[in-house]
């Protein structure tokens, strides 16, 4: 038959190990002779070849595994099959293609060839429904194709076999794709020599295949999580953007009224008007922070950089902080070196950051506590750190900090409203300025936030986030 469904391979290892056994045995027995010896002899050349084999294709396994443990698309790991594959599989072609959404066709989504005229590429597809790749799904196993030649004058209508032949292979092994019980697609081996696939190792191309399989269904989850992201950023995008006006005419109209601008009011409606002023800052702030996060989620965070005198602009940012914690009655103490360099960045992304930083350790802090400011220089960056007396954090919380809407088990000492974004926010903040954060807490001991900054900012002025 030129066209045959593979359910078993033949145990060619164990076959020769029994014979070899065997053959020991009439040995001991008293049956000996030269041909006997021979046949051991040969037996034994065949073993270590059939180990060679196994040790080549276990090898060919572990290289996809390591591919798909590092991250490498699809494509870059098939083309990785192509190039190395040859001393373990008999090909001159190697096709992908997998089932659309509907069931009802087969695309191609890669293929190589040694043939200069690749007439079955990306974007081919062939109704499934009737076709002999249909057999090979119900069935779940590889089928090998020894003549194309002759499975053509067999099936002069096999439209893919027709160009296949016109493409030089004369032979094809092809593999089903299964994700659980699942089909997904097929992936296709051809060689330019009739009877490549005679005596090919079937278990080794299943195993091949699982790989494969594996990837693609890593991709496909990794892409539908991208998209609902993507989704859930656009909605929160909208919404913020929805709200932040409304609240923001409350705030202006509940200003007018406590200056007295459509009349004289009471010290109880004077009271009403602060609550109400205060409630739409901390809405204003959540809001602020949601546009924050799917603005830079979107890889739209443009960085304005600007030459800046850190002692400065420290000593600037000391005063406008202090305001954050007078109400708690917490010092905030600032101490920089003499020697501090200037530094390329974007001021008010880093104010920003800083102030996430600093607002979260007046929050957790106990009042008549102290938060410390302080900035050195390390090789070719700047350090700053803030530090809190205050509640501190669980080492098994740290790791948690930096996601979005992460939110420990300390609380804000005085009730403050938290959305457990700004740590986030910080972080992809200094990715953006090829920075990074560090935190040193422990709890009841207070935490240490430390950002460091490149001297010389970032490699680009635009850093896309991811």
């Amino acid at each position: 038959m030129t066209d045959e469904i593979i359910k078993t391979s033949k145990p060619d290892l164990l076959d020769a190990l029994r014979e070899l056994k065997d053959i020991c045995q009439n040995k001991w027995t008293g049956h000996d002779g030269d041909d006997e010896i021979l046949k051991a002899h040969e037996i034994l050349f065949q073993l270590r070849d059939e180990l060679e084999k196994q040790k080549r294709e276990s090898g060919a396994i572990a290289q996809i595994k390591d591919s798909v443990n590092a991250g490498l698309t699809l494509s870059e790991i098939l083309d990785r099959a192509f190039d190395s594959f040859r001393e373990v599989i008999p090909y001159n072609r190697i096709g992908f293609a997998l089932i659309d959404e509907s069931g009802k066709y087969v695309r191609t989504h890669w293929a190589r060839s040694d043939s200069s005229d690749i007439r079955i590429a990306a974007e081919y597809s062939a109704p499934l429904e009737g076709s002999s790749l249909q057999k090979i799904i119900q069935t779940g196993a590889p089928r090998i194709i020894n003549d194309l030649m002759q499975y053509l004058q067999e099936h002069p209508d096999s439209e893919s076999t027709k160009k296949i032949v016109s493409e030089g292979m004369r032979s094809s092994l092809t593999c089903p794709l299964f994700v659980g019980q699942r089909p997904i697609g097929f992936l296709f081996f051809s060689s330019m020599n009739p009877q490549s696939y005679e005596n090919a190792h079937v278990a080794f191309f299943q195993e091949v295949a699982q790989q494969l399989s594996l990837t693609i269904e890593k991709g496909r989850l990794y892409q539908e999580l991208a998209d609902l992201n993507e989704t859930k950023n656009k909605i929160l995008g909208i919404a913020a953007h929805d709200l932040r006006n409304p609240i923001g005419v409350i705030k202006g109209f509940a200003e007018l009224i406590q200056d007295g601008t459509f009349g004289p009011i009471t010290e109880e409606q004077r009271n009403a008007i602060l609550r109400i002023i205060k409630n739409c800052d901390s809405m204003l702030a959540i809001i602020n922070d949601l546009l924050d996060i799917t603005t830079i989620e979107a890889g739209k965070l443009d960085l304005h950089l600007q030459k800046i005198e850190m002692a400065k602009y420290l000593s600037d940012f000391l005063s406008e902080a202090k305001i954050l914690a007078q109400a708690k009655d917490i010092e905030i103490i600032l101490e920089t070196p003499p020697d501090l360099p200037d530094v390329i960045m974007d001021p008010q992304r880093i104010e920003q950051a800083l102030n996430n930083l600093v607002s979260n350790a007046v929050k957790f802090s106990y009042p008549g506590s102290i938060v410390k400011i302080t900035a050195a220089k390390t090789d070719n960056s700047i350090s700053i750190s803030v530090q809190d007396q205050g509640q501190g954090i669980f080492e098994s919380e740290i790791p948690l900090l930096f996601t979005d809407y992460a939110k420990g088990s300390a609380r804000p000492t005085a009730g403050e409203k938290s959305t457990g974004l700004g740590l986030a926010i910080v972080r992809r903040i200094l990715r953006a300025h090829d920075g990074s954060m560090d935190v040193k807490s422990k709890a009841g001991k207070g935490s240490t936030f430390t950002i460091t900054l490149p001297i010389q900012g970032p490699k680009q002025s635009t850093t896309p986030i991811k």
